[in-house]
């Protein structure tokens, strides 16, 4: 039985240095490790500690064109902790990232979700959360 259902998400991002910057620090307050870099291509991916997927991976856009968010896409990443959102969110913001929504609790979803949503420098919407009580 497969455990994850997701194998991989693909940002595309304008300014990869800036990008693969902003990233690094979110995925480290995550706990993600970077699995590598090319920047001669340029792209990234980084990966949970435990498993080889999903990655998460950030680039130039596969068709050359320029890189543009879409309107209701989300990517949302599993945080270990609340403290992690918390730290994430602090480091997008930091890192040049746009609030879209501070962490808290969102009883709404469900009694122990706890979440927080920003905007990375190129516009791609990002949630970080986490599912577990306190």
């Amino acid at each position: 039985m497969r455990a994850a259902m997701i194998s991989h998400v693909h940002v595309g991002v304008t300014d990869f240095e800036r990008a693969f910057a902003f990233y690094s620090d979110v995925m480290d307050a995550l706990g993600f490790p970077l699995k590598f870099c090319d920047r001669e291509r340029p792209w990234a991916g980084w990966m949970p500690t435990a498993a080889a997927r999903p990655l998460f991976l950030i680039g130039r856009p596969h068709d050359g064109e320029g890189a543009a968010p879409g309107n209701g896409q989300m990517v949302a990443l599993l945080a270990p902790s609340r403290a992690a959102v918390d730290d994430c969110h602090h480091r997008a913001l930091s890192g040049g990232g746009h609030d879209e929504g501070s962490p808290g609790l969102r009883p709404h979803y469900h009694r122990d979700y706890y979440g927080a949503y920003f905007r990375d420098p190129d516009g791609n919407k990002i949630c970080v959360c986490c599912h577990d009580p306190e």
